[in-house]
């Protein structure tokens, strides 16, 4: 949490020969914009407790004379005293302007080590700051709404908040950096800001604009009541700012963070061994399998973007005892915060790593950074994609000329499947029809009761119950088309049909 009160640091970072040609050059921005603000809206407004910064932006002003530091009432003498009181329409945001920020967030920037060549600056304030803005300019229009210079300010516009910050901050921001603000930049800066009295009102402020909305229609009907209700207007506009500078007795906390949006990685992998699962798999604090698909992938990916966190998907999965072949299996790895921006050599060194890998559980292929649309591109004709395995089947006869003819006979087979026994535990017991597209069997050497089982089917369909039957909850299977017992001893998922993230 920082101090929002003025302070001096920043001065050492600006006396340099650019740095002064800066600030006089906003100073006279600033001489040549005082005489052209009206003068008894200006005192008013400072009499209201309006910062400076905020008169600014009512008046609609923008570029670089925000961040001046000499922006203070006395810039402005009123006829009268002016309270010391937090402002009360920025509730100290701009009023409180930290020249040290910028230099405070380049220190981070450095000290977390971030890669970037553009930056982009988020500002998040208080909502009833909103709410403050729209009560004021309501009550400017019904008190000076027949002076020329609302007029034309009318069409101009006020400031907002947040942009009047974005202006005090951008510049200075950008010459510590060396780098421009972008607003399609993946690299993050947030500014927030909080204030625990202003979040109480905030309810309460919005139920009194509805009310006041509601009296101001009701007011219109005639001259007399046009009359009272500007009246009411103006008064209600000022018990409005009163009761804001009730709530407003310290200025606004904030704090500022940095973040990257995330990076994508696209590509296809295969898995060579039996006991590597796809994701982590823990139970009871033990480990199943030797390795997961997504550690291996996505910490080799972590490690070279120097990300915080990273988080695997695929486009379906196999079980720890199924082995991946073929073209391999879609995924993405979505990478969080990467400190260091991945290049196309850093995605070729990193599949490089992991096919390299002595145990050789896992190799990936077409590895190659993706934009956010890669979910679309891997999510697209995934639950009418095909998918081909080959099985190792036992069964309890020997094998007959007629058990070739009978299974590749069988085209676009539909199958009634409930929930298998040995997930019903985790998944809801229903029965789910599938296709089996089309199927083959490859006799194996010097064997009648093993063969190996070709087929495609339907994307989720569950063929270890399609070979044995699941006790009948497959129906029909191989067993029940052959006439016997059917066991699986093996599966090998061999093809995944989908266009994404092919050579």
């Amino acid at each position: 949490m920082l101090s929002n009160q003025p302070t001096v640091g920043v001065a050492i970072r600006w006396g340099t020969v650019s740095g002064m040609a800066e600030t006089d050059l906003v100073e006279k921005d600033l001489e040549q914009l005082l005489p052209t603000l009206p003068s008894d809206a200006v005192n008013h407004f400072l009499s209201l407790g309006l910062c400076v910064r905020c008169i600014f932006r009512l008046f609609g002003v923008q570029g670089r004379v925000y961040t001046s530091p000499s922006l203070s009432p006395s810039l402005f003498p009123p006829p009268f005293p002016i309270p010391t009181q937090v402002c009360r329409l920025c509730l100290g945001i701009l009023q409180f302007h930290n020249q040290n920020v910028p230099l405070l967030i380049s220190n981070m920037l450095k000290q977390h080590a971030y890669h970037f060549d553009t930056f982009s600056l988020e500002v998040s304030i208080p909502s009833i700051i909103l709410h403050n803005d729209n009560s004021l300019r309501s009550y400017m229009k019904a008190k000076y709404g027949s002076q020329p210079w609302f007029q034309q300010n009318s069409l101009i516009g006020c400031v907002s908040t947040k942009d009047a910050l974005k202006f005090s901050i951008l510049s200075p921001l950008e010459n510590l950096l060396e780098c421009k603000s972008t607003s399609m930049s993946s690299f993050r800066i947030r500014l927030t800001y909080s204030h625990a009295e202003a979040s109480k009102g905030d309810e309460k402020t919005s139920d009194s604009a509805a009310e006041w909305r509601k009296r101001r229609k009701t007011g219109e009907s005639n001259v007399v009541g046009e009359r009272q209700s500007s009246s009411s207007l103006e008064h209600e506009s000022s018990d409005c700012c009163k009761f804001l500078l009730e709530m407003a007795n310290e200025p606004c906390d904030f704090t500022f963070s940095c973040y990257r949006t995330p990076f994508y990685f696209g590509g296809r992998y295969l898995k060579y061994s039996r006991n590597v699962s796809q994701t982590r798999w823990i139970i009871d604090d033990e480990r199943m399998g030797e390795a997961s698909v997504e550690e291996i992938i996505g910490g080799n990916i972590l490690q070279a973007c120097q990300g915080d966190s990273f988080k695997f998907h695929a486009a379906g999965r196999e079980d720890i005892d199924v082995r991946m072949l073929g073209p391999g299996r879609p995924f993405l790895v979505e990478v969080q915060n990467a400190r260091y921006v991945p290049s196309e050599l850093t995605v070729e060194d990193v599949e490089k790593r992991i096919n390299k890998l002595e145990n050789k559980l896992v190799r990936v292929k077409n590895l190659k950074l993706v934009g956010s649309d890669g979910w679309n591109l891997m999510r697209e004709g995934e639950a009418e994609k095909q998918k081909q395995y080959a099985a190792l089947v036992w069964i309890s006869r020997p094998l007959k000329d007629d058990d070739f003819q009978c299974v590749s006979s069988l085209k676009d087979l539909k199958v009634l499947q409930k929930t298998p026994i040995r997930v019903l535990h985790r998944r809801s017991p229903l029965e789910r029809e599938k296709i089996i597209h089309w199927m083959k069997i490859e006799t194996i050497a010097g064997s009648s009761q093993y063969f190996l089982l070709h087929l495609c089917t339907q994307a989720g369909t569950y063929i270890k119950e399609f070979v044995h039957g699941d006790l009948g909850r497959t129906h029909p299977s191989i067993g029940s088309i052959l006439g016997c017992r059917a066991e699986i001893l093996q599966l090998d998922v061999t093809d995944i049909k989908m266009e994404c993230f092919l050579a």
